[in-house]
């Protein structure tokens, strides 16, 4: 039974022969979960090389995803298995093929996120996704890798001021430094701003050597190596020095207006609710604001509110303002990033304290750890004790 033109493919259905129905009954396809077959025919003018991976990488990645038999014999590719599995397996290929079309180098990272696009029935198309260009700059390519990377990237278009909650390596800050450049690049606007909280995980900033400005540079370490890789780094610093771009802690934007800017605000759930407030109040004419954070990694104190959590409550519904949600299915880092996630995931919903802010590790957040090795010893926890072990 012909299926359907899947594509530039031919996909056939081998369980519906005629010797395998009953003279008069019409064509049916096999009953859920019944074994049935597709075989898929790739044109000639693709790579199976290109399609499968070097020995035959890809393919495994394919097969290790699917409850599903897969063999290739020239350009025609047998899946064998259930109907929703087979299915979802030619659509895959039908996607991937697109990609290679669209001139993208498929990888097994690449085919490891299209499969569970596919299987959640977005409605979108993973090629849609995956060749969604931001920014090209210095010989490669920045586009987002998810479908919900998909969205945030297409709210930032579509809205004045945009939140990006979500796990470490999902790219929240990584999409909005990108989105900025090709702003700027556009001349859609004149400078780039991007700003953090000066907030310290479990150390001092008194402790660290140099003056103000070579303190708090590590805090924003990370903004100048996303530029690097979006700029010339020889650019840099000329645009700094010019003011057209802006790497500053959140404390320097107080008492300003800031018109024609893209603004960042990265780390903001270490952000406390009057810093928030004041930092979106000074978005002016011709902005953007882009606000990423991660809110089971705070470092403020456990009994301060953070201005990040309140704030999707104050704001929740009002125009203009977009609430981009990310989770451990985005982590575009290594896979044990994303297992990782869900391991912490997993421990905070288990040890959730009444109030629903997950209680914090033991000795976790300024000098708790320093203190509580104190106490343990002989129940000194003197300042002189603590400060001995700090220096």
């Amino acid at each position: 039974m012909r299926l359907r033109p899947f594509g530039d493919k031919e996909l056939t259905d081998t369980s519906g022969d005629p010797q395998n129905r009953t003279r008069g009954e019409p064509p049916a396809g096999p009953p859920a979960g019944e074994p049935t077959q597709v075989k898929v025919v790739i044109p000639d003018d693709h790579s199976m090389v290109s399609l499968l991976g070097s020995g035959d990488e890809l393919l495994r990645v394919i097969e290790d995803s699917f409850d599903a038999d897969i063999h290739v014999r020239g350009n025609e590719i047998t899946i064998s298995g259930t109907p929703a599995e087979t299915a979802v397996v030619a659509e895959l290929f039908e996607e991937l093929t697109a990609l290679l079309a669209g001139g993208a180098e498929l990888t097994a990272g690449a085919v490891e996120r299209i499969v569970p696009m596919l299987r959640r029935k977005s409605g979108v198309r993973p090629a849609e996704v995956l060749t969604l260009d931001i920014l090209s700059s210095r010989g490669r390519t920045i586009r987002p890798k998810t479908l919900n990377q998909k969205r945030y990237v297409d709210a930032i278009d579509q809205h004045t001021i945009v939140f990006c909650i979500g796990p470490a390596g999902t790219g929240k800050t990584y999409l909005a430094m990108a989105k900025a450049v090709k702003a700027l690049q556009a001349k859609e606007v004149t400078r780039i701003i991007l700003t953090r909280p000066a907030v310290e995980a479990g150390e001092r900033l008194g402790f660290l050597p140099g003056t103000l400005y070579e303190k708090i540079d590590p805090y924003l370490r990370p903004l100048y190596d996303a530029l690097h890789d979006m700029l010339d780094p020889e650019s840099i610093p000329r645009l700094m020095a010019a003011g057209t771009i802006e790497v500053a802690p959140l404390a320097y934007m107080r008492g300003r207006t800031l018109n024609d800017s893209f603004i960042i605000l990265d780390e903001a759930q270490n952000t406390s609710a009057e810093q928030m407030k004041m930092f979106l109040t000074r978005l002016g004419f011709g902005s953007k604001m882009v606000v990423t954070g991660d809110i089971t990694q705070i470092d403020l104190p456990a009994s301060q509110a953070g201005g990040l959590q309140l704030v999707q409550d104050i704001l929740d519904g009002v125009e203009d303002i977009y609430f981009a949600r990310l989770n451990s299915h985005d982590v575009v880092r290594h896979r044990l990033v994303s297992d990782i996630v869900n391991a912490y995931e997993a421990y905070d919903a288990r040890t959730r304290a009444p109030s629903g802010r997950a209680q914090r590790l033991p000795g976790n957040g300024r000098r708790d750890g320093v203190r509580d090795r104190a106490q343990r010893e002989g129940g000194r926890g003197s300042s002189r004790g603590v400060g001995h072990r700090a220096q």
